[in-house]
């Protein structure tokens, strides 16, 4: 099952099944969908872990206004996968925090 209307975004045009990646491995969507439900078709229920507890985090508010969601695309982090329609060949990546590094494990360790 796929999202075929947004509450922000309108009517979704499916467009053509495209490849794209999540953290080095391949996947298929539709161009023109949002990231989020690409990811969501796939399986793919965490975009990102926070800094503090390293918890897990993905779709919530699916209307761009929480955070939960965010994750590195083509090398930029905090975009909201929930409105970033998918393009081909588009590299995406798994958060961690607010930016676009991963904690070290001194980081986590310190914070727990």
């Amino acid at each position: 099952m796929r999202l075929i209307e947004h509450p922000i975004l309108g009517e979704i045009i499916k467009g053509p099944l495209v490849r794209f990646e999540l953290d080095g491995k391949s996947m298929t969507g539709y161009e023109g969908e949002p990231i989020a439900v690409a990811l969501r078709a796939a399986g793919v229920m965490t975009h990102r872990h926070t800094m503090k507890l390293d918890r897990p985090r993905g779709i919530f508010c699916a209307i761009g206004r929480c955070t939960d969601c965010v994750m590195i695309v083509d090398g930029k982090p905090n975009v909201r996968t929930c409105v970033t329609p998918l393009k081909e060949g588009m590299k995406l990546q798994t958060q961690y925090g607010v930016g676009a590094m991963k904690p070290s494990e001194e980081d986590v360790l310190h914070k727990k």
